[in-house]
């Protein structure tokens, strides 16, 4: 935080637009240290609060607008992208759908706290084709309560920041390393828990080519589309004969399942 303090009385306003910008548009900095030391800086005069917090909500505005775009022109390619630089890819888009569906427009209000959920929820308010005002009067907001948290923090406990600094450059370097040691635990853990799951999926895995062949044979099949419904308004075409099943819904026993046949799942 010390650097970080350090750096921006250097570099001003420019530098923190650009942090906050580079941040939202996908790049490896993460900005709430950042907006956090900006609140401080204000708090103990400075910087200046208000056209920090102006030109953090532009800065995620501005990103959000070309993510939207992006995402109404591109469709399920740049989720796709998003999801596989995302810690759990081949759960990304279900997630993010699950909270669309629940909450609406209404999740861009809390989407920038919730990390995955902040990458992919501007493309998909545009890949579900969301009204181009509706979608930045609802992000502005969005966006202004998360800077507006983040230096409100910092500006409130200024004074009690520049203590947890003279601490921190007490036993610093062993904060690092534990910070270090759990992250890249947690990152193999997550690691080991994809392959297995690849692995598991391989084995039972079918190529649309052996599907057709096994229909045109005759043989007795089952196939469930499970993709959600926001996939289904985007996207409305079917494998001819598929049945469309919630996946909740797979998961109950009174589901009406027939035994007696092979059944084929797929979704996105």
């Amino acid at each position: 935080m010390d650097a970080t303090l350090d750096f921006l009385l250097r570099h001003g306003y420019l530098i923190f637009f650009l942090w906050i910008f580079g941040d939202q548009i996908g790049l490896p900095v993460p900005s709430t240290p950042v907006l956090i030391a900006a609140g401080a800086l204000a708090g103990i005069g400075k910087m200046a609060f208000f056209p920090i917090v102006v030109l953090g909500v532009v800065a995620c505005v501005i990103t959000d607008l070309i993510w939207y775009q992006l995402g109404r022109f591109k469709g399920n390619n740049v989720l796709g992208f998003l999801c596989k630089i995302s810690l759990e890819p081949d759960s990304c888009v279900r997630r993010a759908e699950d909270v669309f569906a629940r909450h609406g427009v209404r999740t861009l209000l809390i989407s920038k706290f919730v990390p995955g959920l902040n990458t992919v929820a501007s493309p998909m308010a545009g890949m579900f084709q969301m009204d181009l005002i509706r979608f930045l009067l609802w992000d502005t907001f969005g966006s202004l309560f998360w800077i507006g948290a983040s230096v409100g923090i910092g500006y409130i406990f200024a004074n009690q920041l520049e203590m947890a600094l003279a601490y921190f450059s007490q036993f610093g370097a062993l904060m690092i390393i534990l910070v270090g040691v759990s992250l890249t635990s947690y990152l193999l853990i997550k690691y080991l828990q994809r392959r297995r799951l690849i692995k598991e999926l391989r084995i039972a895995r079918i190529t649309p080519e052996e599907l057709f062949f096994r229909r045109e044979a005759g043989e007795e099949l089952m196939i469930v589309d499970l993709r959600h419904s926001l996939d289904l308004q985007s996207d409305p075409a079917v494998i001819p004969g598929a049945v469309h099943i919630d996946p909740e819904a797979f998961q109950k026993e009174d589901l009406n399942i027939p035994r007696d046949r092979e059944i084929i799942l797929y979704c996105t």
